[in-house]
């Protein structure tokens, strides 16, 4: 059957709805007159109209229509129509032969970016079959490909980040997860391309990775962004207060909201981790808020803002300089702690404004200096002020 024979037997068939007649009438004579650009425009605003969900309705349409002039046809657009249609198969298993049907065709030079695409989207339906090894080959496969591009449409890469974000979902490796999510939200339009409900869902799992990530210790991208406010309103909401509570080193918070971990599992679990998590935090706060020159610390001040007994300081203090979150030195028999640098951080309002007081403050030190050189050389220094 060649796509004009495909078309009359649509139209000839009662029971498609009148809205999606005038596709198909549209798709006839656009495809009579070659016009290739437009046809497409209008394939791809079938594929997305409600009335055409019905199944198989675009599986029929791309074997039976779309493949007979797919050589006219942008490969990357061809390729993003094969991952709507794989959505209409009922199993996993035959959208998964679908898909690596299509990237072997595209697996030719001029046509790499849409056999990643395609390659992804796969992977995809290999994650939800349980295949992990087959996932994540397909993720290494992918990688050194885009990593060959000089470059290359966002939607290849939201599919890559989308399916890696996934892939180390499954396996709880919860800062990967965290890391391949922020980078897929970044290639799409959210409120374009995600349904309030898929919102919700990706800022309660970037949510929980962020506080169970064992190498996140700033909340700070994950407060500013906008996909975080979908939590407003929703069962979810106390977690937003609880990342806020963590981000400000506030124990007194976290306690507060303690009860509402039973919800969470996953959290519940790992409370000892949690509470080690924020006394962690509770100090980078605490040193960020100080000045250069007020970074050498007693044992008891750190206990005292930390909320932890004075003994456990050195440890808390070595684990942040393991880490990587802080820089400095323990004198354990003075029982001081001298820090040199703290991690940079993606500040919020309040930490911009205590940023701000400590440039006032470094501004005001240095134009007191200059006044006391000049003060008492004024002769070699006639310019200072």
């Amino acid at each position: 059957m060649d796509g004009r024979d495909y078309l009359t037997s649509v139209l000839s068939d009662d029971h498609v709805p009148q809205e999606l007649r005038a596709y198909y009438e549209s798709f006839r004579e656009l495809r009579d007159q070659r016009l290739w650009y437009q046809l497409t425009l209008q394939v791809e605003s079938f594929l997305r109209h409600p009335a055409s969900q019905e199944r198989p309705r675009h599986i029929d349409l791309y074997e039976h229509f779309i493949r007979t002039f797919a050589r006219h046809i942008n490969h990357l657009v061809l390729a993003s129509m094969g991952v709507i249609v794989s959505r209409q198969y009922e199993h996993a298993a035959d959208a998964l032969a679908f898909l690596q049907r299509l990237a072997t065709e595209t697996d030719q030079p001029e046509t790499q970016d849409a056999h990643v695409l395609l390659s992804m989207e796969a992977a995809h339906f290999q994650l939800l079959l349980g295949d992990l090894s087959g996932t994540r080959a397909a993720m290494d496969r992918c990688a050194k490909l885009l990593d060959s591009f000089d470059a290359v449409e966002p939607v290849v890469h939201a599919s890559f980040y989308r399916v890696c974000g996934n892939y180390h979902k499954a396996k709880a490796e919860y800062a990967d997860y965290y890391r391949n999510y922020f980078l897929f939200l970044a290639c799409i339009h959210v409120d374009a391309e995600m349904s309030k409900a898929e919102q919700v869902q990706c800022a309660h799992d970037l949510s929980i990775s962020a506080l169970l990530g064992d190498t996140i210790y700033n909340f700070g991208e994950l407060l500013l962004h906008p996909i975080l406010a979908s939590l407003q309103g929703s069962e979810y909401a106390w977690l937003a207060d609880l990342l806020f509570a963590f981000n400000a080193g506030d124990m007194g918070r976290f306690e507060a909201l303690l009860p509402r971990l039973v919800s969470e599992p996953m959290l519940q679990a790992h409370v000892p981790f949690l509470r080690q998590k924020l006394c962690l935090m509770a100090l980078i706060e605490s040193l960020f808020h100080r000045s250069m020159y007020d970074r050498t610390l007693p044992f008891t001040t750190l206990a005292s803002e930390t909320r932890i007994p004075v003994d456990e300081v050195e440890h808390l203090v070595m684990k942040a300089l393991c880490l990587g979150l802080v820089r400095g030195s323990i004198d354990q028999v003075a029982q001081l702690v001298r820090i040199t640098w703290v991690q940079p951080r993606v500040l919020d309002t309040d930490q911009m404004q205590a940023l701000l007081r400590r440039l006032t403050d470094w501004s005001e030190r240095v134009d007191r200096v200059a006044t006391f050189v000049h003060q008492q050389s004024p002769d070699l220094f006639p310019h200072a002020l």
